[in-house]
């Protein structure tokens, strides 16, 4: 197994991802991890991974001063991690006048071992503002970019090595191959970890931890609900109670969509309308921190009703869930506070009460779970929607009048990418009903009506996101459709921002 140590990154997770691709197990643990605790796992190897702070802030996340001593694995450390290293071993970190985000072109210095088969001049993703200025000694320096002399560093003979930019994100081409090498190359790890070996861990894990108590499992229809649902009812059967709650922000005829879709995988399925409720919580909230708290709060309430003083709540949380909410193995900054995790939930699982089988995954292993599981593939491979419904969709408050425009929107949104045969090879189409309206001219009227925004995204795991380029014949027929038939909205945007900067999401 491979170790990755969390200094906080955003990616943390993604680097155990690309890893656990690679058929070779890794395991996140926090970044102060006791030394035996990280050698009693006998890792063939040790990452660093990136972080939010500055080596040279004065509580920034440190290593024990007799890390590298004592630790005598291969060790790569990513971002923050090279910074780390290179100040423990005596070289030279500096604020950088030129910062460098996003992507940069890779120059290839020394290919001997960790850029094996690593083409010069490839891109790679970066995000820092300090850099390495001086090498520790017996140091080499093995690539570089315009902005980074030092953007790759190794100690061939004490094989520790850092990188400044990211080969765990997608946008870093040739990612794979440096993590190969790696694992392989310089670590000497067999490839004999897989997914089925998951499953039937987490079956056994479940099985243990619940006992003969009785679980309750909200279903959304989404993938990461579903393959939860079908991966609980295989370990625990009857004990297992699904519940759909309609909390007043679900798209079109998803109700009864769902319905259809659990008596087809066999899953029971228990349906309650709290849709009034919910929508009155939302009342006058503009918000969106403020939207996700309400309803997640109102979601554990509803569910409160039928639950029982030793019952166990499960849900369908994904790793950029948590992540992006709050750290859960190392210091990462807070983006957004995600609706299960708000303080009910979050004191539930202090209580050891939530079941999350899912919430060190990304949605790509998450639909490779579900395909063993048997799972049909147009439910695994539905667009992902957000837990808090069309609410983030709606920038500002959420009103029955403007609910029923962003749906109308929708729905023609996704009728017209299934027709273009794109639904399912893109990662995510919808529509982000505005705040502002507009002027416009509909016959010889002067009209003042709402914008939306389309947005369409590319992705592989929902951590980095680019956007999509639709067929234009395609977005001009979605305008005119959303125009022409949807009374109150007179203009159509398209979204051309990436993740990062941007979320995939507007709220």
């Amino acid at each position: 197994m491979i170790i990755v140590l969390d200094f906080g990154s955003q990616y943390t997770q993604l680097i155990a991802r690309k890893i656990r691709q690679l058929k070779v197990y890794s395991q996140i643990v926090p970044y102060n991890t006791p030394i035996d605790e990280i050698l009693s796992h006998n890792p063939s190897g040790v990452i660093l991974s990136g972080g939010p702070a500055s080596v040279y802030a004065e509580n920034a996340p440190r290593l024990s001063d007799d890390f590298f001593q004592r630790v005598d694995r291969p060790i790569l450390g990513i971002c923050y991690g090279l910074q780390m290293i290179t100040l423990a071993m005596g070289g030279t970190v500096e604020s950088s006048d030129r910062r460098e985000y996003g992507q940069a072109r890779l120059q290839v210095d020394d290919s001997s071992d960790l850029f094996k088969a690593v083409e010069n001049d490839s891109q790679v993703w970066m995000s820092h503002n300090d850099r390495v200025t001086r090498l520790p000694d017996g140091f080499v320096n093995l690539a570089h970019t315009a902005n980074s002399e030092h953007c790759a560093i190794g100690h061939h003979g004490r094989r520790i090595y850092g990188l400044q930019f990211h080969p765990e994100v997608h946008h870093t081409v040739f990612g794979h191959q440096i993590l190969e090498n790696f694992a392989f190359d310089i670590c000497d790890d067999p490839r004999d970890w897989k997914i089925d070996s998951f499953i039937d861990r987490t079956i056994e894990d479940i099985r243990e931890q619940v006992g003969p108590r009785h679980v309750l499992c909200g279903a959304s229809g989404g993938v990461d609900s579903t393959v939860l649902s079908v991966l609980l009812h295989r370990a625990l059967g009857d004990q297992l109670h699904c519940v759909f709650i309609d909390n007043g922000v679900m798209r079109r005829n998803e109700g009864p969509s769902v319905q259809r879709d659990f008596k087809e995988i066999g899953v029971p399925l228990n349906y309650v309308d709290a849709s009034e409720r919910f929508l009155n919580q939302l009342r006058g909230v503009e918000d969106p921190e403020e939207k996700r708290r309400r309803i997640g709060k109102e979601f554990v309430d509803v569910f409160f009703q039928d639950f029982g003083e030793k019952d166990y709540l499960a849900q369908g949380t994904l790793y950029p869930d948590v992540i992006e909410s709050v750290s859960t193995k190392g210091p990462s900054a807070t983006i957004k506070t995600h609706h299960n995790r708000v303080n009910r939930i979050l004191e539930l699982i202090k209580e050891g009460r939530v079941i999350e089988p899912l919430k060190e995954l990304f949605k790509d292993e998450v639909r490779e779970v579900g395909e063993q599981l048997g799972i049909p593939d147009k439910l695994l491979w539905r667009q992902p929607f957000p837990g808090p419904g069309l609410a983030v969709r709606i920038i500002g408050e959420v009103t029955p009048e403007r609910l029923d425009l962003l749906r109308k929107a929708d729905w023609i949104v996704v009728e017209e990418m299934k027709k273009a045969n794109l639904y399912y090879t893109i990662w995510q189409t919808f529509a982000v009903l505005l705040t502002f309206k507009s002027v416009g001219v509909m016959g010889d009227e002067r009209t003042y009506e709402h914008a939306v925004a389309l947005r369409a995204v590319q992705s592989v795991d929902g951590m980095t996101a680019d956007w999509v380029d639709l067929p234009h014949d395609l977005l001009a027929r979605i305008s005119s459709r959303i125009i022409n038939e949807v009374k109150g909205i007179n203009r159509v945007v398209y979204d051309i921002s990436s993740k990062p900067p941007a979320t995939i999401e507007w709220e």
